[in-house]
């Protein structure tokens, strides 16, 4: 699908690329991999052509069509569900044809249009959406109503929707919710084309990605599998390295000590020049270089404190008199490790703050011991920091009575070396400002640590490094996380916040996945009930059931039958120009091939009439239903 050869690129004072070479075969779903700042979204400039190489080449298919997303979509007046149904460009300039087109021409942009399956395009749409985290309600909206961290999630929805010959995605997982994950997760897997993924989610390259590309040292390097399997085959790679190395610095010593015995004697002349020759035609094997990971630093509590840490009961709590959870029951001890689960806005970001003290309770109690301290992590820190702040400055406030080596010793630790002490928040990358404040939080040894996706800019190590750090932690903790990978190897108990409460959910990770999935295919098979269809997924135990669904209102099924009977006339009418066509007398005998494509077109659009005949009579027999 793509291949890069002797690929040589300079910027920014540094080599990010030095004769690299990769051939990415068609279908395959890879994951880019690499330290932060080695030039994974370099890459993609360069791919984009948006940045231009020093040497070498990438090239591609020319009818290939790559799509990237790296930047939000714009806030247009345009609503959800027309922004994403254009981003299939052929689709919506055929649909514009029909009201202008000539009588002669219908017949091939109807048959184009069956090709390309363009009637099942909004529900296919819709199911992007839904698997997205955005409602039914959401679709009609403009897109100007959405805040930024949605409009990510419609430039990737537009992108999945196009279904691009390569698709580029960095960090597609970062301004996803975990039931985002999952669901993106699943539809990777099952895209039709190519797909090269920049992520640090670990599940996410080993469930979906067949394919690993190693950035290292200027280098690309290709592994077949998953995240896991990488791992396995580089460490295989970097013994067999390290052993080549080795026996070769002994033949070395070997030949040289013969040299350097034997080269001024006359009968040993020839040998030793001989030993010369070889010593120099030994191409240096390099040593392999252990990228080092600064460790986190969450000291435990000194003394526990008795439990229980929290007790809710039937509280609720909310913003402004307007409840968001309410009739909380639930209770922390010392111990506890939860993963807080749940849709973006069920009420887990509230749950957090009620829990830090930044949220007094609407009604009933909230028990919790004075002594307990706190430290919160929650994602909009990382945004809120003062630009023109150094670590150092932020250091002293937090630790105004110590010592300025102190002070530095303290950095240091945290991972952020002397020459990262004074740069300014806003030339540190957001590993080094979340490092940082992940530190800062836990840097009194607070009781319980609440975590609100604290993974967001951390690289795979790092992450593994705050796995290491939290599990050694012996304080309580609450997680809020789309890493499905520290989620199951973090916590020991899930609450699921859903319809307005958080409740105890007693399946585990995998269980959840399947909620989700179940969920996501409820909203593909009816698109229009997304939010009304309660989910039937597992035994395990879910959220109360909804109430009953009330009865379907009139007027969307009057739409509904009048777009099937729409769908109908134009089935219909497809049909007829192809009988037309395949009427003629003289057809077989001056174009057989014409004749025969003819045929075969007929054969789908007497698919496409009996469908829509088939969508067209459930239309009327529900709204028949629904008048009685």
């Amino acid at each position: 699908m793509i291949r890069i050869s002797e690929l040589t690129f300079d910027a920014w004072g540094r080599r990010f690329f030095d004769s690299a070479s990769v051939t990415l075969p068609p279908g395959a779903k890879v994951g880019l991999v690499g330290r932060n700042g080695v030039g994974k979204s370099t890459l993609f400039k360069l791919i984009l052509d948006r940045l231009h190489p020093g040497g070498g080449e990438i090239t591609w298919p020319k009818t290939a069509r790559i799509s990237s997303v790296d930047q939000e979509h714009p806030a247009t007046p345009v609503s959800l569900i027309d922004t994403i149904l254009a981003a299939d460009i052929e689709r919506a300039e055929l649909t514009a044809r029909l009201d202008t087109a000539a009588p002669e021409d219908l017949g091939d942009i109807y048959m184009r249009l069956i090709e390309i399956d363009a009637d099942a395009a909004p529900s296919r749409a819709a199911e992007i959406l839904a698997g997205l985290g955005f409602s039914t309600a959401d679709l009609q909206r403009p897109m100007a109503h959405f805040s930024g961290g949605w409009r990510m999630r419609v430039a990737l929805a537009a992108a999945l929707f196009a279904e691009p010959e390569l698709m580029l995605l960095d960090e597609p997982t970062n301004y996803l919710d975990l039931e985002g994950a999952l669901w993106l997760e699943a539809r990777l897997k099952k895209y039709p084309h190519s797909a090269l993924v920049i992520s640090h989610d670990r599940e996410l390259l080993n469930n979906s990605c067949d394919m690993i590309l190693h950035i290292n040292q200027g280098k690309l390097d290709l592994y077949t599998g998953g995240y896991d399997d990488f791992e396995r085959l580089k460490a295989e790679k970097a013994r067999l390295q390290t052993a080549s190395r080795l026996k070769q610095e002994a033949e070395r010593e070997h030949l040289q000590a013969f040299v350097d015995r034997f080269r001024a004697k006359a009968s040993k002349a020839a040998q030793a020049q001989s030993r010369m020759k070889r010593l120099a035609k030994l191409a240096p094997i390099s040593a392999v270089m252990n990228e080092r990971v600064a460790p986190f630093n969450l000291p435990s509590p000194k003394r526990p404190l008795a439990p229980p840490l929290i007790r809710l009961e039937g509280a609720d709590v909310g913003y402004d008199g307007k409840a968001i959870l309410k009739n909380l029951n639930l209770r922390m001890d010392v111990d506890d490790r939860i993963g807080l689960l749940g849709v973006n806005g069920a009420g887990k970001s509230t749950f957090a703050k009620m829990i830090a003290g930044a949220l007094p309770i609407m009604k009933g109690e909230l028990h919790r011991d004075r002594k307990m301290k706190v430290g919160w992590f929650h994602q909009h820190q990382i945004e809120a920091l003062d630009p023109t702040d150094t670590p150092l400055e932020i250091i002293r406030r937090a630790m105004p009575e110590a010592s300025e080596s102190s002070r530095r010793s303290k950095l240091a630790q945290f991972g952020l070396g002397f020459d990262k002490q004074d740069t300014t928040v806003a030339n540190l990358s957001g590993g080094e400002r979340a490092r940082l404040l992940l530190n800062l939080v836990a840097m009194d040894a607070p009781h319980m640590l609440i975590l609100d996706e604290p993974t967001n800019h951390l690289d795979i190590d790092s992450r593994r490094a705050l796995l290491d750090a939290l599990n050694y932690y012996e304080g309580a903790v609450i997680l809020i996380t789309h890493d499905r990978s520290l989620m199951e190897l973090v916590t020991d108990r899930l609450w699921l916040a859903a319809d307005g409460g958080v409740k105890p959910f007693s399946g585990d990770m995998d269980d959840y996945a399947k909620l989700v999935l179940d969920r996501a295919r409820i909203a593909a098979r009816a698109p229009t009930q997304i939010k009304d269809e309660p989910t039937k997924a597992t035994a395990v135990a879910a959220p109360p059931p909804p109430p009953p669904r009330p009865r379907p209102p009139v007027a969307p099924l009057k739409r509904k039958l009048e777009a099937a009977e729409l769908d109908l006339a134009r089935a219909t009418e497809a049909l007829a120009l192809i009988d037309h066509a395949l009427a003629d007398p003289t057809l077989y005998a001056r174009n057989r091939a014409g004749f025969d494509d003819l045929s075969a077109k007929r054969g789908k659009a007497q698919a496409r009439l009996d469908k829509a005949e088939a969508e067209w009579m459930a239309a009327a027999e529900l709204l028949a239903q629904a008048e009685a």
